[in-house]
């Protein structure tokens, strides 16, 4: 059934798809989605090759080294398009990494009005969670570890049925329920948070390789 338990996708609409093959020195994520919803490149990212495809490179940085350094993030300005609302939603990337900590994905954070999304890394294991300006959440862990170095493809979709996690194509993770509509100004950040300050708030670094970050609605 569409939305519901079992493999199968969703039906959804590409709203940006940042492809991550801009020349190191560009300050501009472009998006190659029908809405041209262009971000930031951080001046601490770089451009590499890796088997024929072109991403960006996070830096190490110590999780909870002072001060922030929001050069090491790629950021999108708050647009409505992005927020999830009520709507079936999804979040795709591909990316590599040794490290056990890492926030990858993510609009708003923990007490944002409207509610927010986010992916990261506890341990290694991939966790994604929506969580509605009314409260309710749900998040889904990754019961396979993907801080192996090697490249992985994650996927997590958001209906009415609930949240369901893929890794490398394969479902790995499902939860039924409710996460109500996400709403907020916050802008789209990718490779840590971006409301922080490395004392009180940790700004939790991503460090490795990210190839693409798409985002579809139903």
């Amino acid at each position: 059934m569409l939305g519901g338990p079992g493999t199968a996708h969703a039906a959804f609409s590409v709203v940006v798809h940042y492809q991550m093959n801009e020349a190191t020195g560009s300050n501009v994520m472009n998006d190659s989605g029908p809405n041209n919803i262009d971000g930031e490149m951080g001046n601490q990212l770089t451009s590499a090759t890796f088997g024929g495809a072109t991403g960006y490179r996070y830096p190490f940085s110590q999780p909870n080294k002072t001060p922030p350094t929001h050069e090491r993030l790629a950021v999108v300005p708050h647009d409505n398009a992005l927020n999830p609302g009520a709507a079936d939603y999804a979040i795709e990337f591909r990316y590599r990494t040794t490290r056990s900590f890492g926030n990858m994905v993510q609009k708003g954070q923990n007490g944002t009005s409207g509610g927010y999304f986010k992916f990261e890394q506890p341990s290694g294991y991939m966790t994604c969670m929506f969580k509605g300006g009314n409260g309710q959440q749900r998040a889904v862990k990754s019961p396979v570890a993907t801080n192996d170095g090697q490249w992985h493809t994650i996927r997590c979709e958001r209906t009415s049925w609930g949240v369901k996690l893929w890794v490398d194509g394969r479902l790995v993770k499902q939860l039924r329920g409710p996460t109500g509509t996400i709403s907020n100004n916050k802008p789209l950040s990718i490779g840590g948070k971006y409301n922080c300050n490395q004392t009180s708030i940790t700004c939790d670094y991503f460090e490795g390789d990210i190839d693409y970050v798409k985002i579809e609605k139903g």
